[in-house]
């Protein structure tokens, strides 16, 4: 994944608590094997009707929002099922990050570990954020620091909480495997301890594999 410090551009306020991932990936974009053409799927039916015909009224559909990088959610963001599509979709939409008061708690792994910020501020902090959204007369613009951990926009100034593994993770571009391997070293040490203290245990699998292959056929 790239490299991130700075996120920065127009919000697009979609204050919906709850909003789960059903919702945000509805269940037929998920028949794909790949990750291609995601984007279509996106909150597909908050931003269409029944006819597929484009809501005028949602934010996202309004040409000031289009492609907006961040997105003002609701408390409790990315609820229900697991299905990592929903970040991926988000992502191929335009997204970068995600400023609410609360996350689920899978969407927030999967999140972080494929590079989209979810950036956890207070309820009051959200309440100002978006009351500014709703207040300004063109698309607010925020700027979020990872590195410092600060957000602001024209009228408010705002800390928001990441854990330092998720931090570190999202600034050098690193995904969980990448995290892992950063500590390939002491990985490597402690797995030939282990092996020292249970010999016996050393290469089992293959070593049955071996006895197997040894024995004589039978018909």
């Amino acid at each position: 994944m790239d490299k991130n410090t700075i996120i920065e551009g127009i919000a697009a306020p979609l204050p919906i608590a709850n909003l789960d991932t059903d919702q945000i990936m509805p269940k037929q974009f998920l028949r794909g094997i790949d990750k291609a053409g995601l984007d279509r799927g996106v909150l597909y039916d908050l931003r269409f009707d029944e006819h597929g015909s484009p809501r005028k009224d949602f934010i996202l559909n309004q040409p000031a929002y289009a492609r907006a990088p961040v997105i003002l959610g609701g408390a409790n963001f990315g609820c229900g099922s697991s299905r990592e599509h929903a970040v991926w979709g988000l992502q191929q939409f335009g997204v970068r990050a995600i400023i609410a008061s609360s996350f689920g708690e899978i969407f927030y792994s999967n999140a972080m570990n494929n590079g989209l910020l979810l950036a956890t501020v207070s309820e009051d902090d959200l309440r100002r954020l978006l009351e500014e959204a709703s207040s300004s007369a063109s698309p607010m613009q925020v700027r979020i620091d990872v590195e410092n951990l600060q957000l602001s926009s024209a009228t408010v100034r705002a800390g928001f909480s990441l854990s330092g593994r998720h931090r570190q993770m999202f600034m050098n571009g690193l995904d969980m495997l990448g995290a892992s391997l950063l500590h390939l070293p002491a990985i490597k040490a402690f797995a030939s301890r282990w092996q020292e203290a249970n010999p016996w245990l050393k290469d089992v699998a293959s070593a049955a594999r071996a006895r197997i292959d040894r024995l004589p056929e039978v018909h």
